[in-house]
């Protein structure tokens, strides 16, 4: 039987190491199910929320106020009593929630023995570098990020790393596997891009930051060998399972500095590529421009910059379509990421010292369907029904194109 809804890959498609946890068959059904509940959700569901506010809450809001909502918290005051909203909204939010939780069970009844593996991979290698002193940010504590118990950072066991493994875990799930069986496809999209538009580049210092346990990382330490790559992230525990996933693929050139990106001892002007991925929204304003700052103080003269991010809202943004893409804010416990969406990234770069001719936004194709996926596995985005608003939209710049959007600089001196 055909049909328009995507379906996701099986959890058994996530690829397998030796400090992923094991689930049992009541655990992978369960993520099976939230999987199929995501995709549900943004693929079914969505369109309902769509049809309630054009026909209802929008007539009713006009009726009231003689206009139409202008803002997304506008909308998302008047959408709050409607009850398709409401199950759409707690649908999504509980399959967050679930997938932690789901997670969290598997990966600490096997805890001993995946930290005792970290540990014996760890062991006596000068590419881990850990610092205790280091504070974790207002920013990062404020919040659990994507209703992830305390978070990246947490430790609750001696040489924990519960917290990565629940991540890699759990986030084929809530993508419904579309970054791929490694969660890297946003560094393969990036070196893909890279090799595209530079094919003459060959780099010997790379900065990461905000890397985590490096699934992103990994792509471009392998599509540079000869660069010695830096892994720069506040929280221990992603850089110890970080370090170890990267050793049993046999990387070699990742270093995992536990830094704040703000102020990581990086030798100034000896990084030819600095770059993020997803990582900004998990920041502040503040944050932001001094890692900016920080960005353009480490390249070399010629260097390159490169950040991977939401998108932020053009002047064709609709205040509906605000709303959507700002309710990760509100109910994902991602508190920056509205306030991204209304930057000028631009602005923000030359702020931060590149000059205005030299920075720019783009995009790059996105293929979500891994070879190693059944052949009946749709191609979904955790997001996707936010980018399908903007079909049939203006596209007033590259990062409208339809692919992975990008923002970055090149520094002249």
């Amino acid at each position: 039987m055909s049909s328009s809804v995507p379906l996701p890959p099986p959890y058994d498609r996530l690829k397998r190491h030796s400090l992923l946890p094991v689930p049992s068959h009541d655990d992978a059904a369960r993520m099976n199910f939230l999987a199929n509940m995501n995709v549900h959700v943004g693929a079914v569901l969505f369109p309902g929320v769509s049809a309630s506010f054009e026909a209802k809450v929008k007539p009713a809001f006009e009726k009231e106020h003689g206009r139409a909502p202008e803002s997304s918290v506008e909308v998302r005051d008047a959408m709050k009593p409607d009850p398709v909203f409401q199950a759409w909204s707690a649908l999504r939010r509980h399959t967050q929630e679930a997938r932690q939780q789901v997670g969290r069970a598997f990966v600490y009844r096997q805890i001993d023995g995946l930290v005792e593996r970290s540990k014996a991979m760890n062991a006596g290698s000068n590419r881990l570098r850990l610092d205790s002193s280091v504070e974790v940010p207002r920013y990062v504590s404020a919040a659990d990020n994507h209703v992830m118990p305390g978070s990246y950072y947490t430790e609750v066991v001696p040489d924990d790393i519960s917290a990565p493994a629940n991540y890699e875990s759990g986030h084929f799930v809530t993508v419904a596997g579309g970054t791929g069986p490694k969660s890297d496809l946003v560094g393969r999209t990036m070196a893909a891009w890279l090799k595209e538009t530079h094919p003459d580049f060959a780099p010997k210092r790379i900065v990461d930051f905000g890397a985590g346990g490096g699934f992103n990382t990994i792509p471009l330490a392998q599509a540079y060998p000869d660069a010695e790559v830096w892994a720069v992230d506040i929280a221990a525990p992603m850089l110890r399972y970080g370090h170890a996933r990267a050793k049993e693929m046999g990387i070699e050139n990742i270093i995992f500095q536990q830094a704040d990106a703000e102020s990581v001892e990086i030798e100034p002007g000896s990084a030819d590529l600095v770059l993020s991925a997803m990582f900004f929204h998990e920041t502040s304003t503040k944050a932001m421009n001094a890692i900016l700052k920080q960005a353009h103080a480490l390249l070399k003269p010629g260097g390159l910059m490169l950040h991977m991010e939401q998108p932020n809202f053009d002047p064709d943004t609709t205040p509906f379509e605000k709303f959507v893409r700002d309710w990760d804010c509100w109910y994902n416990a991602e508190p920056f990421w509205a306030k991204l969406h209304t930057m000028d990234v631009i602005e923000e770069m030359v702020s931060a010292g590149f000059d205005q001719a030299d920075t720019f936004e783009t995009s790059q194709p996105v293929d979500r369907h891994d070879p190693t996926y059944p052949e009946w596995c749709g191609s979904f985005s955790r997001h996707a029904h936010e980018a399908k608003m903007r079909e049939g939209a203006e596209k007033p710049n590259p990062k409208k194109a339809g692919g992975m959007y990008m923002f970055g600089a090149t520094k002249q001196a």
